[in-house]
């Protein structure tokens, strides 16, 4: 099992990889479905149902919204988010939608998107389910989709295989343990980084790889920029302030060079700016989620902007890595937060960040692999309790925590020698054992944790 860099790192718009880029993309795969079993001309309805983390959260993680316009031919890296909103109103408004983008059909969004709050389907709790009808009301095709994190989807036939998302080409170096991934690297004097891109060139050139890592680059530098120059209140109802502009303000003010704390509140603001943006339904980098997309852009910031000697290389590289320990998270536990809880969003994402920067900053394999070790560790048994199951609290600021955490743990990493009691290995099993025996409220359910008390206060 091998997954690419494009796989993991996928341009789209939030609040969330599972939970919206994830049904867009099911309700798109409907259509195109239909459209290549020649039956989309004789739809004149559709029924979409949503199940289990799903159902609970539909409203708040923009689920409803996704695949209203995923059923409209929309794909999360090529939708519009300036025009999303005013797209999905006028589909309420007028009670139909334009069917793959070629269609006119009857649609209410109260009565034919139902929202299963308290069932799911047998594979996986981010269940959703598409009925296409006749005008007679007669079933043309019925399909059922699992969002199993960070934008990946299964359909019903996949369950149990690789996802889509892996490639059937055989590559260089394959691996699926992190005691592996160092074996190659031993044998052939290579860093993480290096054989990640031997196997990508399996799939593309050289240049494209490059190319296509710093265009991923530039999608999350645009993000940043936007959310550091954006005020406001941020959507759903909770009222939550973003802060990142003015915090941007407040920095350029104070800004002094020989400040390392100072250096310490850029990355935070970096992270805020990211995840302040994710929750306004802005273009985001699953990284390797929505709900944690903060924490790689501020890392990988950090080493461009505060580490002398960054360059784009560099950048590539630090991609590279990440994608590696990502990879094995994927594989060997969860990236899904309706899975595993937050441990698997954020305590991922600050893994593949730790590694990533021990890489650039000259680390060995097994300085990376002991800074990805030391980033899970101390995010295990993180829930995932967002409050009104919006992607706002506690998800901003984790981001930020976690960019931190990502830094502390390269930098501890690098300044040992590689050695160290838990392997990266044994931190992924406890990960995916924790995630199995915490409590499905605790699981982006918002029915636990912060998402229970801070309602009820």
């Amino acid at each position: 099992m091998t997954i690419s860099a494009f796989d993991l790192f996928k341009i789209g718009i939030g609040p969330s990889s599972s939970h919206t880029g994830g049904p867009m993309t099911a309700a798109y795969l409907f259509t195109e479905v239909l459209r290549a079993d020649g039956l989309l001309a004789g739809v004149q309805r559709v029924r979409v149902e949503l199940f289990g983390s799903l159902g609970v959260t539909g409203h708040g993680h923009g689920t409803v919204k996704a695949v209203l316009l995923g059923l409209e031919g929309d794909q999360p890296h090529l939708v519009d988010p300036t025009s999303a909103d005013a797209r999905v109103a006028y589909i309420g408004e007028c009670r139909s939608l334009n069917l793959a983008a070629e269609q006119r059909i009857e649609f209410d969004p109260e009565t034919d998107v139902v929202l299963h709050r308290r069932q799911r389907l047998d594979y996986h709790t981010n269940g959703m389910r598409f009925t296409a009808y006749t005008a007679a009301d007669e079933v043309i095709r019925t399909r059922e989709y699992f969002s199993v994190g960070g934008g990946f989807v299964l359909d019903e036939d996949e369950i149990g295989s690789e996802t889509v998302a892996l490639k059937p080409i055989p590559v260089a170096h394959p691996f699926g343990t992190a005691d592996q991934l160092l074996g190659i690297c031993r044998a052939t004097g290579w860093s993480f980084s290096d054989v990640v891109l031997a196997n990508e060139l399996s799939w593309r050139p050289e240049h494209e790889v490059r190319t296509g890592l710093l265009e991923i680059w530039s999608v999350m530098q645009d993000t940043i920029r936007r959310g550091t120059t954006t005020g406001g209140i941020l959507p759903g109802g909770l009222s939550v302030r973003r802060r990142a502009e003015r915090q941007r303000q407040l920095l350029e003010k104070a800004d002094d060079p020989n400040d390392r704390l100072g250096t310490m509140e850029w990355v935070t603001l970096f992270a805020l700016a990211v995840n302040e943006e994710n929750a306004a339904g802005g273009r985001v980098v699953t990284a390797p989620t929505n709900g944690a997309a903060g924490i790689i852009p501020a890392v990988l910031k950090y080493y461009v902007d505060f580490v002398p000697g960054a360059d784009d290389d560099g950048v590539v590289r630090f991609l590279l890595a990440a994608t590696a320990i990502g990879s094995l998270f994927k594989k060997n536990a969860s990236i899904s937060g309706a899975e595993v809880g937050c441990q698997g969003e954020v305590g991922s994402a600050c893994a593949m960040a730790a590694g990533a920067l021990a890489e650039v900053l000259g680390g060995t394999p097994e300085q990376v692999e002991n800074a990805a070790e030391i980033g899970i560790e101390h995010n295990l048994g993180l829930t995932c309790d967002p409050v009104g199951g919006l992607v706002q609290i506690p998800c901003i600021e984790r981001n930020a925590v976690g960019a931190m955490k990502a830094i502390t743990a390269a930098r501890m990493a690098v300044r040992g020698d590689g050695r160290h009691h838990v392997s990266l290995d044994v931190a992924i099993k406890t990960m995916r054992d924790t995630g199995a025996d915490m409590m499905d409220k605790y699981k982006e359910t918002a029915r636990g944790g912060l998402a229970l008390n801070v309602v009820e206060c």
